[in-house]
């Protein structure tokens, strides 16, 4: 016989409840070898932020800090490169923004916010946090919080990704830069007076060109017909010439007579072809000689426009910090500032590069890398910030160990302001540092799989945007020693980012924006 229905019922419970305890087994079972992915926590300085300068990532701490110029102002949590695509430690600065951007090397995969640190496709976006390295390179960041942060940053903005924790502290020395009177005299009124020159000088040559132009569109017919005469006259000279030679070699009487009717006639053309030309003559000239000086005006107002143009551009350069490289891998420094002139294919150009030899004290021992970083100004001086992300000597000892050439500095002095930087390194500079970067410097004694498996930027020769020689002298530009190069075209147009739903951020304070 069947059971009962009751029975049946209890039986099926029984059944039910086995399959919900093995589910949860499971489950608990999973949870235990996978933990769940962190909670993207971010926090804002309790007082008013400022505009960030400067960016450290801690490899080891999975974390950002942003700084401005009064000290700490944003922190996250971030998820860098995973084992075999680890993130670069080193120093960089932001030379690309794009905000829907899709990457090309990995499946047209969204990196929404993206903030390039290097052309080969290392940067910043939003992305998911797991709680653990996991990128292939590059920086992710939290969503809302790439979203947020986007606004605020600028091309230039240095980022110093470090395998440890790091922080800058307060740092003088007599190697710093210090503000003097080419400094002062650098100001953005002078700019805006010389672009006004500039833009003035350019109306002016405008208009000489056209006038030339006009100039010599009224000579030309005049020209034209000057010339057409004294062909006619040199032929009717030429006639005269060869009658009066007939008539010297005429034999007979009848010879005689019709060489001195030939003559006759050669001379009244002559007589005509003169009278014709001399009275063009004039009114010819006068127009050709308004078009040459029309011409001699508009080459002069081309060179003023030349010479008021660079002046221009020159001291809008000279507003811009400067940022300085030393290197003990090759015993030079470089020096470079941002133009702030887009170029096509994405970022904006750095005016060429001062090199120039530099003695450091003990060249065979390892000095470390430091990052020096104008905070602020400090009375008539400024207040200086170091940040060190490799072993040698602490941040003053690395100074002490070197001399940069007065010539140098005296070039330079324009550009002692805040956002002003010098980095000291072991390291030379990357094969990445291009006419659209200002330095990329990476740690050879660490993991850089996120670089080695990227494309390297190929080389070419960078464009000539300045001739800013930075105070005169024979100084090395246009490249100095590393290539000059971008890894792609310009990427085509792609659909939006599709919308995400909002990730839940925790900050001390709202409206941090």
């Amino acid at each position: 016989m069947g059971r009962s229905r009751a029975g049946r019922s209890l039986s099926r419970f029984h059944i039910a409840l086995a399959v919900v305890a093995g589910v949860m087994a499971l489950s608990s079972g999973a949870e235990a070898r996978e933990p769940r992915p962190q909670r993207a926590v971010e926090m804002i300085a309790p007082r008013d932020v400022g505009e960030p300068i400067m960016a450290v990532v801690s490899i080891k701490g999975q974390n950002v800090t942003f700084y401005d110029a009064e000290g700490w102002m944003l922190r996250a949590p971030v998820s860098t490169g995973m084992k075999g695509r680890e993130t670069p430690a080193g120093i960089f600065t932001i030379v690309e923004k794009n905000a829907d951007h899709r990457s090309n090397l990995y499946d047209d995969a969204e990196m929404p916010h993206m903030q390039r640190l290097t052309w080969n496709g290392i940067a910043m976006h939003g992305g998911l946090l797991p709680g653990r390295p996991a990128s292939k390179g590059c920086v992710r960041l939290p969503y809302g919080f790439a979203s947020d942060l986007f606004q605020r940053t600028q091309l230039g903005m240095r980022v110093v990704i470090s395998p440890d924790d790091a922080a800058p502290t307060d740092v003088s020395h007599a190697a710093l830069l210090v503000p003097n009177a080419a400094t002062s005299a650098a100001t953005p009124e002078r700019a805006e007076m010389l672009a006004d020159e500039a833009k003035a000088a350019a109306t002016l040559a405008s208009d000489a060109k056209k006038a030339a132009k006009a100039a010599s569109r009224a000579a030309g017919p005049a020209a034209a017909s000057l010339r057409s005469l004294e062909r006619k006259k040199a032929a009717a000279d030429k006639e005269l010439a060869a009658a009066e030679k007939a008539l010297a070699a005429a034999k007979t009487e009848k010879a005689l007579t019709r060489a001195e009717e030939r003559k006759a006639k050669a001379e009244a053309k002559a007589a005509d072809a003169l009278s014709r030309l001399e009275s063009a003559r004039p009114e010819a000239q006068a127009k050709i000689d308004a078009a040459a000086a029309a011409q001699e005006t508009a080459k002069a107002a081309a060179e003023k426009m030349t010479e008021t143009a660079k002046a221009a551009s020159d001291a809008k350069l000279d507003l811009e910090p400067v940022s300085i490289f030393i290197s003990r891998a090759t015993q030079k420094i470089y020096v470079r500032k941002n133009t702030r002139k887009p170029w096509p294919d994405g970022g904006e150009v750095y005016d060429s590069s001062i090199e120039a030899p530099i003695d450091i004290r003990d060249p065979d021992q390892p000095i470390g890398t430091h990052v020096f970083t104008a905070m602020d100004s400090a009375g008539s001086g400024l207040r200086w910030t170091a940040v060190t992300i490799d072993s040698g000597d602490d941040a003053n000892g690395a100074l002490d160990r070197i001399t940069i050439p007065q010539d140098v500095l005296d070039r330079i002095a324009t550009g002692a302001r805040p956002r002003a930087s010098i980095i000291i390194s072991d390291e030379p500079l990357s094969k990445e540092t291009n006419y659209r970067t200002e330095f990329v410097a990476v740690l050879s004694n660490q993991p850089q799989g996120g670089f080695k498996t990227r494309r390297p930027t190929p080389p070419t020769f960078a464009p000539v945007i300045s001739t800013n020689t930075w105070g005169g002298g024979n100084w090395s530009g246009g490249g100095g020693f590393f290539g000059f190069g971008y890894l792609q075209d310009p990427p085509p147009i792609r659909r939006p980012v599709k919308a995400r739903p909002n990730v839940r951020r925790t900050y001390t304070k709202q409206g941090w924006w």
